[in-house]
């Protein structure tokens, strides 16, 4: 494989060259957490906030935003998904978001899924935000990749 990186000798930017890896099955799965009052909670889970069902809305935006991670990254690859999947669970103090994303190609959909989980956020975000003002982002990280070369990796779980 050559080089990685993503400037050229001069200097230069330029999308990493993945014509000579081989297409396989991949996955990235992602996670984001937003912190909220526990009032928040409670209003999402009885969908009373005055913008409506925000836990939809990010989860849809979550979806759209993973198809769209190329127009928005600037050298990431267009990668052609074949499934993705946002999911937000609340706990007392939180809503808990992870997104699992799906292709088969020669580079990694973990962008994709960094990207699905971060929108969901900031959608969430905008949709407490009148009755949240303390709401926090916190936590992106990818937690695993399968597939290509490298095989399987997944996060080890720092002590919080």
């Amino acid at each position: 494989m050559p080089d990685l990186s993503h400037s050229d000798e001069a200097g230069r930017s330029r999308m990493v060259d993945v014509s000579g890896k081989e297409a396989t099955a991949r996955t990235g799965r992602a996670r984001a957490t937003v912190q909220l009052k526990s009032s928040t909670v409670a209003q999402l889970k009885e969908a009373t906030l005055p913008k409506g069902n925000a836990l939809e809305a990010a989860r849809l935006a979550g979806i759209l935003a993973a198809k769209r991670t190329a127009e928005l990254i600037p050298l990431c690859h267009p990668v052609p998904l074949s499934w993705v999947d946002v999911r937000i669970e609340l706990t007392e103090s939180a809503a808990c978001i992870e997104a699992e994303v799906k292709a088969h190609a020669p580079t990694g959909p973990e962008m994709e899924a960094l990207v699905a989980v971060s929108v969901a956020a900031l959608t969430l975000y905008d949709m407490v935000k009148s009755v949240d003002r303390e709401a926090v982002i916190t936590d992106v990280c990818v937690t695993e990749k399968t597939g290509g070369k490298s095989g399987r990796w997944v996060r080890e779980e720092a002590p919080r």
